[in-house]
């Protein structure tokens, strides 16, 4: 591994397109063992828990196509804080630093965010339908879950990334 003493942070789903830190670089990545899956009810950031939306997890299996950012070492620690603040509102997600591929071959270390299976909120593979259903009508705090879901499918279309669900999903809910 290259870059053991930066940080790196993966971002597969709203990092990519809204990382909220400050970074000194920028790559595409890819993960593998995970896949990006819409597998997790959101009770804060674009649901409530009386009305869940449903936001992006690393699910087991496969690989995920993603962004990896540096930080500065001084912005590091306080990266940290700010993450665990966001995607751990409210524990659903298990925090790991796993190895990603960076488009230039470079192979780092990187803090990201998984799915917890035997968490409540972990929706598991649902229907198409089920999922529309839960992102048509979703929002938290961070705004409405069907524009969760453009600005993801937008910014993965733009980095050359395909992906099926996503793409079904944005006009099903348009």
């Amino acid at each position: 591994m290259q870059d053991a003493s930066a940080l790196w942070v993966f971002g597969y789903g709203s990092l990519m397109w809204r990382p909220g830190f400050p970074f000194m670089e920028r790559h595409h990545a890819r993960l593998y063992g995970y896949h990006r899956s819409l597998c997790v009810f959101s009770h804060v950031h674009r649901g409530t828990p009386e009305r869940p939306g449903l936001v992006l997890g690393l699910d087991r299996g496969g690989r995920c196509h993603g962004v990896a950012f540096k930080v500065a070492p001084e912005e590091a620690d306080a990266t940290i804080h700010y993450l665990r603040e966001r995607e751990q509102a409210t524990a659903v997600y298990l925090e790991r630093r796993l190895p990603v591929r960076l488009e230039d071959g470079r192979k780092v270390e990187a803090l990201t965010y998984i799915a917890d299976r035997k968490h409540n909120q972990y929706a598991g593979r649902l229907s198409f339908d089920d999922i529309v259903a839960l992102v048509r009508h979703g929002e938290g705090i961070s705004g409405r879950n069907p524009d969760y879901v453009r600005s993801t499918y937008e910014h993965l279309l733009g980095m050359g990334v395909h992906d099926p669900l996503l793409e079904r999903l944005t006009e099903a809910v348009a």
